[in-house]
């Protein structure tokens, strides 16, 4: 597959990802501020739907067509400090994904006792990441 087609795959599938990771923390505001069964419920089976359906799946996507990407010249991408830099915020990002799920869980099985404002702040997180990400790929500092 030329290499054109293996990075619109990527940024595809990380705008997916992104896409996912900036509703899933705001479905959590509204979570914590549901009062009535239904409506927790609802969300419940949101959450889950968007975390299994959209955000894992993109996010899988992301790391094979990056790993892919990376593969096809290693020396050159290794020896980038923007690369690294750009790795390790990925690398955090992938940790928020599993923080998203570790807070699914709490509100699946009811026991989450976090504020909507604490989810208010952890929903800006990507977009840090976000942005330091999109820096490093089109700026590439300390080049």
């Amino acid at each position: 597959m030329p290499h054109e087609w293996i990075e619109a795959l990527h940024i595809i599938s990380v705008v997916c990802w992104f896409a996912a990771l900036f509703y899933l923390p705001r479905l959590f505001v509204y979570h914590a501020q549901a009062e009535d069964f239904i409506s927790t419920e609802r969300f419940k089976i949101m959450e889950r739907k968007l975390y299994r359906g959209i955000a894992t799946p993109a996010m899988v996507a992301s790391l094979c067509f990056g790993i892919w990407l990376l593969s096809l010249a290693p020396e050159y991408y290794l020896s980038q400090p923007w690369f690294l830099v750009k790795f390790c915020l990925v690398l955090l990002l992938v940790g928020y994904h599993g923080a998203c799920w570790y807070f699914l869980v709490q509100f699946r099985e009811d026991r989450n006792h976090r504020s909507h404002v604490f989810f208010r702040w952890f929903n800006e997180m990507p977009v840090a990441l976000l942005a330091g990400i999109v820096v490093m790929v089109v700026v590439r500092p300390f080049q």
